[in-house]
Formats: C-alpha cells, structure tokens, sequence
C-alpha cells in the first residue's frame, strides 16, 4: 500500500474515533446478559478429549469485527489463575481460546488433572463488555489413562493363575 494511501487511512481512523482510548472501545451490554456453559458440568470427570458448549442469554453471538450492539464472541479461559485486564483486547494464549468466527461449541483435548473452564464473551474487538459478561468458574477433571494389565502375564515365582497347581 502507497505511504499517501496509509496516511489517510489512518487519518480516517482517527477522525472516526477508533484512535480513541481502549477505554472508549468497549461496548455496553445489556444488564440482564449472562453467559454460561451448557457443558461440560462442574465438578464432572470428562475424557481427554471433549466437547465445551457455550450458552447466552439477553445477547446475540456476532463474528468479531461485527459491530452490532448487544452482540459479542465467545472467549474460553481454560485454567486462568487470574483475569485478564478487563479494558484491553484478549489476547489469544493457550489458556485465552477464541472464538471469533461466533461458534457457541468446541471441542477441547486437556491433559489428566484437573482443570478450570470459564466463558468470557467479548466485543468485535475482542475487549470484554461493560460490565463484563463472564460465566462462573466451573472445575472438570481428567482421570489419568489407566494401566494396560496383562492378565495372562506371570511374575516369577507366581504360579496363582497356573491350572496345574
């Protein structure tokens, strides 16, 4: 792009206000929004591998670069020990998943152990609403694999499962 072409493309920017502060940036939501997850349940044992749907009341889902009031995509945090600041975009980590194409499920591979869950959902920006739309905190846990025993192997010494004796 031509360096003249930049410079009024910025100028645009600017004079449409999106050089304003982040602060400014954020979009409002409405008072009785609530997101949450459908699934997984808190406090349930999940596979390694597993499905996380998304629920929404009082908003719509919009693709991020959407500007639409009362919409935003959603944002999965995945064993966050702390929020993110709530005043700039989200980035995206491995423990900030985002889903700005406006999915409401995903499927997710965790290692064992246990683990936290919680839905944030965000303008088309990518910047929490005010006040923020967030989901509680739910825990799910990933049992370890379990062993592969041998049945049919026999220690040393141990004739136990031997017909003969």
């Amino acid at each position: 792009m031509p360096r003249t072409a930049l410079y009024l493309l910025f100028g645009a920017m600017a004079a449409t206000g999106f050089a304003q502060k982040p602060a400014s940036l954020r979009s409002a939501a409405p008072e009785q929004a609530e997101v949450y997850l459908i699934e997984p349940r808190d406090g349930q044992c999940v596979a390694s591998t597993f499905t996380v749907k998304f629920g929404l009341r009082g908003m719509g889902v919009a693709p991020a670069g959407v500007d639409r009031e009362a919409t935003g995509h959603h944002h999965l945090l995945i064993n966050l020990p702390e929020l993110p600041d709530m005043s700039l975009p989200l980035p995206a980590t491995d423990s900030i998943r985002h889903y700005g194409a406006g999915q409401t499920e995903t499927e997710i591979t965790l290692p064992p152990g246990e683990h936290t869950l919680q839905l944030l959902l965000a303008n088309y920006l990518h910047i929490p609403h005010i006040p923020p739309v967030i989901s509680k905190k739910i825990t799910v846990t990933v049992p370890a694999a379990p062993h592969n025993h041998d049945h049919n192997h026999r220690h040393s010494g141990d004739n136990s499962h031997d017909p003969q004796r």
